[in-house]
């Protein structure tokens, strides 16, 4: 096969293997100039790997990558990036501490005998800037600059260097819906200029918008691929999960009994403002509203990460008093956190001892852990959940979202407890393991469980709640019982301030 003269990327027969692990069988991908190529495919289908293939992060175990025709052998990201590729990774590679100007050009300063050239550095910072459209001074932290500016400083990055292919992992993951519609007019104009773009998402509507082409995996081979015609929301769920998804939620019809967790007059600062809410017995709670709304901030004080100015909270018609998160566990409330990799995860641990860090008391003996017994229960959770490992041992950080994901379920679901608090519980996972979460969700209140759902995406706000919260900068816009009904323009009314009939 001969390269065409306006392909950028090509990679043949891609294959690696980890240890217990066959990450990519023989992968193929193609990228021209000027294309945006979605890479697809369930959490654990081998994308993460493929795409640090192209960035030099890892070597092939056979295969080739070439750039422009010609074959590389990239041995470090540094390698990749002088080709001309340039990896924008979800957890940004910025130093926090540093301006947004050092930043972008951090390894290649304008130098005369050892000093940098501020104000040349700037002003081609400045320029680049407005190339993207990002209206950001050059001496602002990065540690103060919001996330998508810091992806924006991320693109400058790249464009400094002459990158000619961006490859950007989940870019939209925690854009408002503002700057995710900046994000694909940016990629428009890259576009125009002869960037080749690789664009990672699980968000499946920005693929229908953004990308030329869809190169689909599972199991770390290529299954197909879809153009752009065929970029069809129901084909691309069925090629990724290798079967029809009849019902993307499913939602049980349910009878929720008794109030178990409730909070009165809650308040903390300017984030939380006068909130009361319950949950009962059986029920799904959805907590939903623009970013900054307070949603997290709230679940925060329910989970005693974050003690209220005033309010109280009762379980079961129990007053509380939750100074710490330990509170909070062993009263029976547990939190899977929105950012499960900060919060949720020790990542240098094992996954076993991540599991069996909270349920230490259950499997010790006089300061000795059973290792023995934490092993066989997490093992039951492993086939139940179908956590894709390779071991117990396996450090967290070596798992896909999806699975990670699993492993904080399978901790708190070993805790039993009482109140489970989902916090963007599908964010950055892919349809097959979205679904395999909300059938969780759903026997969990089956077992007459409460669940506390904070949600961004209306779709799963309406398709698995029996309640909905409405929230806006700090307070209760609005109660809705989930129905027919209730609407995404409903919600969206209420998000941003505005009445509507059925709110309570």
């Amino acid at each position: 096969m001969t390269t065409k003269p306006s392909q950028l990327l090509e990679l043949k027969g891609i294959d690696k293997r980890f240890p217990g692990v066959h990450a990519l069988k023989s992968v193929d991908f193609e990228l021209d100039g000027g294309e945006c190529v979605a890479l697809l495919g369930e959490n654990g289908a081998g994308k993460s790997t493929l795409i640090k293939v192209m960035g030099g992060a890892h070597q092939a175990d056979a295969g080739s990558l070439s750039v422009d025709g010609l074959v590389q052998n990239w041995i470090k990201p540094t390698d990749s990036l002088d080709a001309g590729v340039a990896i924008i990774y979800q957890e940004f590679n910025l130093v926090p501490g540093l301006s947004a100007a050092e930043n972008v050009f951090l390894g290649i300063e304008p130098q005369d005998f050892g000093w940098v050239r501020k104000g040349e550095e700037k002003a081609k910072v400045r320029e680049v800037f407005k190339r993207i459209g990002a209206d950001i001074n050059p001496d602002a932290l990065c540690d103060r600059l919001t996330v998508a500016e810091k992806q924006l400083v991320e693109i400058a990055k790249a464009l400094v260097r002459e990158a000619r292919i961006l490859v950007m992992d989940e870019p939209s993951a925690a854009l408002t819906k503002k700057e995710v519609e900046q994000l694909y007019l940016l990629i428009d104009d890259l576009k125009e200029k002869g960037i080749g773009i690789v664009y990672v998402s699980h968000r499946l509507e920005e693929i229908e918008r953004v990308a030329d082409r869809a190169i689909v995996m599972r199991d770390g081979a290529r299954v197909g691929e879809l153009s752009r015609e065929e970029l069809d929301r129901a084909k691309i769920i069925e090629m990724m999960v290798g079967r029809k998804l009849e019902n993307e939620f499913p939602k049980e019809i349910r009878s929720p009994g008794e109030i178990r967790l409730s909070a009165t007059k809650l308040n903390r600062g300017q984030k939380v403002k006068n909130i009361s809410l319950n949950v009962r017995s059986g029920e799904i709670l959805a907590l939903t509203g623009l970013v900054g709304a307070g949603r997290t901030e709230t679940v925060r004080l329910l989970f005693g990460a974050d003690q209220p100015d005033s309010g109280d909270i009762e379980l079961d018609g129990k007053k509380l008093i939750l100074r710490k998160p330990r509170d909070a566990i062993e009263a029976g409330i547990c939190l899977l956190t929105e950012d499960r990799k900060d919060q949720g995860l020790v990542l240098g641990q094992s996954i076993r001892d991540n599991f069996g860090l909270p349920n230490l008391k259950k499997f010790s003996n006089k300061g000795w852990i059973n290792k023995s017994a934490e092993a066989d229960s997490f093992s039951d959770y492993i086939e139940k959940l179908q956590i894709k490992v390779s071991g117990h041992l396996q450090l967290a950080s070596q798992l896909s979202g999806g699975n990670q994901q699993k492993v904080v379920l399978a901790k708190w679901l070993e805790r039993n407890a009482e109140i489970l608090i989902f916090d963007e519980p599908t964010r950055g996972i892919d349809v097959g393991a979205k679904y395999e979460i909300y059938q969780w969700m759903n026997q969990l209140a089956k077992a007459g469980k409460g669940i506390i759902m904070i949600s961004s995406e209306l779709p799963e706000v309406l398709g698995m709640s029996d309640r909905i919260l409405v929230m806006k900068e700090g307070e209760l816009m609005g109660e809705l019982t989930n129905g027919p009904n209730v609407t995404q323009e409903t919600l969206m009314s209420l998000a941003i301030g505005e009445k509507v009939e059925q709110a309570a």
